[in-house]
């Protein structure tokens, strides 16, 4: 059990999404003398002396640079990581959308897929890894997607997209056996926010039935109480947002 004394801080990647705001949100309204330290590549501004942000790039350097400078300003003995949650993540731009065909294949799509939404987070754990002891009881949560689930699998297409996903969800699951070894404590979610309504769903929400488009808000609620609600028992868990198993 931790100490009555201990501060507990929780760290955000990929703060400037619509669904990190909000869950940003609710890990203050929940706990309001929790710290939360968050990062991205846009600069944000919060109302709040318990919200500190950094503007960073993802690079190796720059990524290894952020946590150096977050671990002598806001860690000691007496604070413990109690939730690392990662926000980033791309499926579309302006260049490239998902395959319906292996004939619309792209390496360069498939390459920064790949690089957005499995390389940063690793990147990210490597650094941050090393910031936990045997003691802390943290959960580590990636937003992940039903689509990454190879069994799931029964309309094909997407090829770049699905395999990112399937590829972060095996990492993630390398990473929590030796997280566990470290940290006995700790555990990791793979989280399926559902369709949301933020700007990496927009070209597709025309094909979502009607009470499947999801607000903000409401897939943060859900996020937060899989978090509170996470066993430190369990190695790791692929979870939709109703809390529901996925298949891996």
């Amino acid at each position: 059990m931790d100490n009555a004394k201990d501060k507990s801080l929780h760290i955000v990647i990929g703060a400037s999404s619509k669904i990190a705001l909000a869950f940003i949100k609710k890990l203050t309204e929940q706990n309001p003398t929790d710290v939360v330290v968050s990062f991205s590549q846009k600069t944000l501004k919060f109302n709040s002396e318990n919200i500190h942000h950094f503007t960073t790039n993802y690079s190796d350097e720059s990524i290894s640079n952020s946590v150096s400078t977050f671990q002598n300003t806001y860690l000691s003995e007496s604070v413990r990581i109690k939730t690392i949650t990662f926000f980033n993540g791309q499926l579309h731009s302006d260049l490239y959308s998902p395959e319906k065909s292996i004939r619309q294949f792209d390496p360069a799509y498939a390459q920064a897929l790949f690089n957005s939404n499995v390389i940063t987070p690793m990147l990210w754990l490597k650094r941050l890894v090393k910031l936990l002891n045997r003691s802390d009881n943290c959960v580590v949560t990636a937003l992940s997607a039903r689509v990454g689930s190879i069994e799931d699998n029964g309309l094909g297409g997407w090829y770049s997209y699905r395999s990112s996903k399937s590829a972060l969800n095996m990492m993630m699951k390398s990473f929590a056996i030796e997280l566990k070894r470290q940290s006995p404590k700790s555990t990791v979610l793979l989280f399926h926010p559902g369709t949301t309504d933020t700007p990496l769903s927009k070209p597709f929400q025309k094909n979502v039935p009607d009470g499947k488009l999801f607000e903000p808000e409401f897939v943060a609620e859900c996020l937060y109480k899989q978090v509170a609600e996470s066993d430190n028992n369990d190695l790791i868990n692929y979870l939709d947002w109703q809390g529901q198993s996925i298949q891996w």
